[in-house]
């Protein structure tokens, strides 16, 4: 197995090399959650001159053909009825200056239908149109190019999170005997449920929860915080700025906190394992860890991985500062 590097915690295990070689010593059934999102091999750009890379593909039906190698072997490590979550969005692709999209997610999704899982739900993040427009400086998001030719402008694309499922029947339901007793994201609860917050009686009654689920059960997610990421400087959870290659300034889109979040609380019970093959700067790994999750990350580029190290360090720490924390005790906000 070629791994360069590696790092044992009690809450996480992360690997420094390709993800292909690193996956088939895991053992099977082991993964109750996968939550990744995948490069854009073939379309776009380079993460790294590693053959590995599945960025290197000379093509989109050769990015396919390989990452269904990928699709398959998780289909392998999953626990039965078990869940992936995939980060992904249109790819824009512009040629002798037209500019149109490539529907990567639906590719994404007839990939994983072919390798026994079952699509569930798309999640939509929006994204600010402005702001992309000020990232990007695509030319079809500028107001100047709609009062000259709307024919010429495009939307300012979500991502999506795609849900799967994976066949066979779930042996251990992910339950949620307290409800959800926190709120990943940027809109604040009323003040007439914050009160029902952990209470642990009969859940039909927790007005909380029943709050936190409506925001979650819609397919747009339209308050995630964009900007709370790793390395950005606004994590919740101050972790370090990205120690990256300077030309991956622009390749750098690390997953929000928010959307990791979400994905770890609704799709796992505490003390389970979630597994990204690529795994980045250690976004996912980081969110499984903070809510009481362990974490398997695989990792090809060095620098992403000296990254990682780094920020899950902190998430150690934290996670360990947490469990030494006061349990919240059971409340009736009816008595109040």
């Amino acid at each position: 197995m070629a791994v360069h590097d590696q790092l044992i915690a009690d809450r996480y295990a992360i690997y420094n090399g390709d993800a292909m070689q690193v996956m088939p010593t895991l053992p099977g059934g082991s993964v109750h959650l996968s939550l990744y999102s995948p490069p854009f091999g073939g379309m776009l750009y380079q993460y790294s001159s590693a053959p590995e890379d599945l960025s290197n593909t000379k093509d989109y039906a050769e990015f396919f053909q390989q990452y269904a190698f990928f699709v398959r072997e998780l289909h392998r490590l999953t626990v039965p009825g078990r869940m992936s979550a995939v980060h992904c969005q249109d790819v824009a692709v512009t040629r002798g200056g037209e500019h149109h999209l490539i529907d990567f997610p639906g590719d994404i999704i007839k990939c994983h239908e072919a390798e026994g899982w079952k699509y569930i739900a798309r999640y939509h993040v929006w994204k600010e149109p402005l702001t992309v427009r000020n990232r990007t400086m695509v030319r079809s998001l500028h107001h100047k190019t709609f009062c000259e030719d709307s024919t010429r402008c495009s939307a300012a694309n979500a991502d999506y999170l795609l849900i799967f499922r994976r066949s066979g029947k779930n042996p251990v339901p992910v339950a949620h005997p307290s409800g959800l007793t926190g709120y990943a994201g940027s809109r604040q609860p009323p003040d007439s449920v914050l009160k029902w917050r952990g209470y642990k009686g009969n859940q039909i009654k927790n007005e909380y929860s029943h709050w936190c689920w409506r925001q979650y059960a819609s397919a747009f997610w339209d308050d995630i915080r964009i900007d709370r990421t790793l390395g950005s400087g606004a994590s919740l959870y101050s972790a370090a700025k990205a120690d990256k290659d300077e030309a991956d300034e622009k390749h750098m889109h690390p997953l929000q906190l928010d959307v990791v979040e979400r994905a770890v609380v609704m799709w796992s019970n505490p003390g389970e394992t979630v597994l990204t093959p690529f795994m980045g700067v250690g976004s996912e790994v980081y969110g499984a860890v903070l809510n009481g999750r362990r974490g398997i990350g695989i990792e090809l580029k060095p620098a992403y991985y000296r990254q990682a190290v780094k920020n899950l360090e902190e998430a150690g720490r934290l996670a360990a500062e947490q469990a030494g924390g006061v349990s919240q005790l059971e409340i009736d906000p009816e008595a109040s």
